[in-house]
């Protein structure tokens, strides 16, 4: 899902007019944040779609894309814990067969 919501705000740039800069750094913005928008980053690892102002400053489009990294990072510390425990747990078994 985040991959995507990525893709598609960076698809979206230069598809038109008022395409630039990128509608997802405009759209749900106050007027006083959009002021001095100059471009966009998109990064896919981690999720990320910042909207950067002509004074260097920085701010996120999609908070959503925050709780998908998190998501996908305690995702992957599961996967390696569980693996980790199976082959853990065969070795137990295997030991408890040798032993007897």
């Amino acid at each position: 899902m985040g991959l995507a919501g990525v893709l598609w705000s960076e698809a979206e740039v230069g598809d038109g007019a008022d395409s630039t800069p990128a509608p997802a750094c405009r759209m749900g913005f106050d007027p006083e944040t959009i002021e001095g928008l100059t471009h966009h980053r998109a990064s896919y690892l981690p999720l990320r779609f910042d909207c950067v102002r002509a004074d260097g400053s920085v701010y996120v489009s999609d908070p959503d894309l925050v709780w998908m990294n998190w998501t996908a990072v305690v995702l992957a510390l599961t996967a390696a814990l569980l693996f980790i425990g199976m082959h853990y747990r065969v070795e137990l078994a295997a030991r408890r067969t040798a032993v007897r």
